[in-house]
Parts: C-alpha cells; sequence; structure tokens
C-alpha cells in the first residue's frame, strides 16, 4: 500500500495579515509533525473573505503568484519536506487579479499556479469585483506525493473541471473554500463525494470556519468548516473538521485506491465525449 499522509487547515480572520501568515505557517509546522507530506489551506488564505462586500481597498491584498507570501511559505515547504498548496489573491498586472491556488513542491519549487475558472456573483459572494475568470484550464502537476490538481471553492459546482482534472491524470485534488450556510449545505455533502467516486480520485477540501464580524460587524456570515477528505470510492477519510473551531486535519491516503477504483469502476473506458457536444455550447 502507497500512503500520502495529506492535511488541510480551517480557521476564521484573525484582524490582521502577518498573524494569518504566522497562525498557518504554524498549521504547516504542526501539520509537518504529525507526518503530513502535503498541506492545503482555505481559500484566500492570509486575509478576510472580502467577497462579502465589493470595497476597492481588498486589492492591497493580491500579489504576484511568486511575491513574498509565496516566497515564504517556499522557504517553509523546502525546510518542512511538504507540498504546500497555497491558495492567494494573485495579482497578474496591475489591475488584473484572480483567485488563484499555488502549487509549491516538497523542494520549494514553484510547480504551477490554477486560476478559478468559475466566479459567482451574488449575495455576499461578489467575486467578480475582485477576479477575472480562470485562464489555465485545469492542469495537473507530478509532485512528491503524486499528481496533483487543484479546484477553487464555487468551482465544485461544475463537474466538467473536475472531470477534466482526472482526464489530465490526478490522483488529488485540493479544493479550498469559503463556504457557508445556506443552499450549498446539502450540495457540500454531496459534491465532493460525487467528483471523487466519478473521476476516481483523492478530494481534499478545506472550508474557512466561524465569523468574521471582526471585519464585517453584523454583515459577517459564519462559515461552516465541516472540511473533509474524500476517498476515490466516496467515503470520507476519518471525521469531518469542526463546524465552529479552528482545526489542523491530517489523513492518510492510500493511493492505490486511484488505480483500484478506476479498474472496477471503467468510467474513463466508457465514457462517450463524441456524444457531449451540448456541454460546450455556449
Amino acid at each position: 500500500m502507497t500512503t500520502v499522509k495529506a492535511a488541510i487547515s480551517q480557521t476564521t480572520w484573525t484582524g490582521d495579515k502577518q498573524s494569518m501568515l504566522d497562525k498557518h505557517e504554524q498549521f504547516a509546522r504542526d501539520a509537518a509533525a504529525d507526518g503530513a507530506q502535503v498541506m492545503s489551506f482555505q481559500e484566500l488564505f492570509y486575509g478576510p473573505y472580502f467577497g462579502i462586500t465589493q470595497d476597492q481597498k481588498y486589492y492591497r491584498f493580491a500579489e504576484a503568484a511568486d511575491g513574498p507570501i509565496v516566497q515564504r511559505f517556499r522557504s517553509v515547504a523546502k525546510e518542512l519536506g511538504m507540498v504546500l498548496v497555497l491558495p492567494i489573491y494573485e495579482e497578474a498586472q496591475t489591475g488584473v487579479y484572480y483567485n488563484t491556488s499555488v502549487l509549491v513542491d516538497a523542494d520549494g519549487s514553484i510547480l504551477g499556479i490554477y486560476r478559478k475558472n468559475h466566479l459567482p456573483h451574488l449575495e455576499k459572494f461578489w467575486e467578480k469585483f475582485y477576479f477575472r475568470p480562470g485562464n489555465l484550464g485545469y492542469p495537473v502537476w507530478d509532485t512528491a506525493v503524486g499528481r496533483v490538481g487543484m479546484y477553487i471553492c464555487y468551482d465544485r459546482h461544475f463537474p466538467e473541471g473536475w472531470r477534466e482534472l482526472g482526464l489530465n491524470g490526478a490522483d488529488m485534488v485540493f479544493n479550498p473554500n469559503a463556504t457557508k450556510p445556506g443552499l450549498s449545505n446539502r450540495l457540500w455533502e454531496v459534491e465532493g463525494p460525487a467528483a471523487a467516486v466519478a473521476n476516481g480520485y483523492f478530494v481534499l477540501q478545506p472550508n474557512r470556519v466561524g465569523r468574521e464580524d471582526n471585519e464585517y460587524g453584523d454583515d459577517a456570515v459564519a462559515f461552516y468548516g465541516t472540511s473533509q477528505v474524500i476517498d476515490p470510492r466516496g467515503n470520507f477519510v476519518g471525521e469531518r473538521g469542526s463546524d465552529t473551531d479552528e482545526q489542523v486535519l491530517v489523513r492518510d491516503l492510500d493511493i492505490d485506491m486511484v488505480r483500484q477504483m478506476r479498474d472496477d469502476w471503467q468510467f474513463y473506458r466508457d465514457r462517450r465525449p463524441d456524444t457531449y457536444g451540448g456541454i460546450v455550447e455556449p
């Protein structure tokens, strides 16, 4: 059995960027002490979830995909020998911003980035004010722990991207989130397992937790945590995270399950892309 120890974390906004960076570095160190070889933080991990409002001041949270924050965590990754998924606010150029995850290998090298393709624009999720839609497709990279893909929050409602990641060879897909109660509760329970089963890979979904009322007062929402790790057969690996408290989850991934699931269920063999033309019609 080939086992990879994977970690995901959940927390709420402390009120300042520096303490969030320090907190997440400690999360990585704690996870590494528990044997974790790969870890993902939550969506836009070092700031508040600013999609609650439409305010230009939050543009200042953006920086380059190889900027100071990523450089700091490159050093952490190299020191700990840990693959890191870093969900940041990316400034590609002045005035051009993306909701991005940066993938850093265990030797500290930047392997690549994923830009969130699907952007919500509705009450308290005003993401089109802050981000351009992703333009890099659905890449998958070879890392020290296997083939890794990334998908971000609202993306998870779109099965097409999950499938693209599977076709590109993912063993595991990290899907960082900022998800609150409402219409999404039931979807949160079923979408991750459905994606894992349909594509035969591990799905790892960190989610924010708690109220960011220190930033938004009465307008704040209560992110419900319950971060989760799902195996290729659609089962939760260990307990889901707390729905109220900060937490780091470390889980064992039996990577051999990827091949076993795909051998048992030949979804890739039996696909009929020649019949799916309507999916890609605008």
